[in-house]
């Protein structure tokens, strides 16, 4: 059976549709459709029946699923344990990450790895966390950079090894001459008639940040849907909007931003995560190492 076939049955088991799974594997949902329906002849049994606009297995079909991933942790065991005969740090490692992480640790980290392996080709992608997971179960990164929150959220951590780096704490950010500006501490309560500059709401920490907002017995007027962390200051800074943002973003602090402590206290662990079947490969060994090491240098 062929391994990219393989590869759409198993994005199909975890997402349900054609069209989640062809765009987990950067493909179109006919091109998946195929590649299901050739599965299947060789299988020579039926392995989806549809339900609705979904797609469910059939009991076939989760067997196979259930070897499949077998396979490829054997697949990737086989490729570390070459790589470790090879004696050498060389070919391409592709990195996932979220922009406040990668913004403040990557550079450097990959300028150092460069050095020391110059046959080493480093590849970095922007994505969010739970992105991130995504395109490591399908095999389009080797290494991705998240949070306790795309794990919670994606749920599934089979066959992917997670490795602590640091636990980020959360902050309120309003402008330097808000009225909140000099509070020692805030709650969400205390934002609860304020405007928000938001990162997207399709993106796990924005969704997070709006729970936080209805536990406190709010939902927050947005004013400011952003992409990424320059638009969400740059609204804060100007004083029309307020914000709860990663305390990494603290050690890069923009002018005109004020950073308040959260209370209660809020935290999310960060991770560096990978197959669990590329445990000893060489190169993933000598990253993992490198950003521990990144990581224990950000100031406290």
């Amino acid at each position: 059976m062929e391994f990219g076939r393989l590869k759409a049955l198993l994005e199909l088991a975890r997402h349900g549709t054609m069209a989640a799974a062809a765009e987990a594997l950067h493909l179109t949902p006919s091109a998946v459709s195929q590649q299901i329906a050739q599965l299947e002849e060789e299988a020579g049994v039926q392995l989806t029946e549809r339900i609705g606009r979904g797609v469910r297995l059939t009991p076939a079909g989760h067997a196979l699923v259930t070897h499949a991933e077998r396979v490829m942790v054997v697949l990737d065991e086989a490729r570390s344990e070459l790589a470790e005969l090879r004696r050498e740090i060389v070919g391409e490692l592709r990195i996932a990450a979220f922009p406040s992480i990668a913004s403040l640790i990557l550079p450097d980290a990959v300028k150092r790895l460069r050095l020391a392996w110059p046959r080493l080709e480093i590849g970095l992608e922007e994505l969010e966390p739970i992105d991130a997971v995504a395109a490591l179960r399908a095999w389009r990164t080797d290494i991705a950079l998240i949070d306790d929150l795309s794990i919670e959220a994606g749920k599934d951590r089979e066959n992917i090894e997670l490795v602590p780096l640091a636990e980020d704490v959360l902050y309120v950010a309003v402008a330097t001459d808000h009225p909140l500006s000099k509070r020692r501490s805030l709650g969400v309560a205390d934002l609860r008639d304020e405007t928000w500059a938001m990162e997207s709401t399709w993106s796990t920490f924005g969704r997070f940040v709006i729970e936080l907002c209805r536990r406190a017995g709010f939902e927050p007027r947005i004013n400011a849907k952003c992409r990424g962390s320059e638009m969400v200051e740059a609204m804060v800074a100007s004083g029309c909007s307020v914000s709860v943002a990663p305390g990494l973003r603290v050690l890069r602090a923009p002018a005109g931003v004020a950073w308040i402590k959260l209370k209660p206290e809020v935290r999310r662990k960060i991770y560096v995560a990978y197959r669990r079947g590329e445990r000893n490969h060489p190169t993933i060994k000598v990253f993992v190492e490198e950003i521990v090491r990144a990581v224990s240098s950000i100031p406290g």
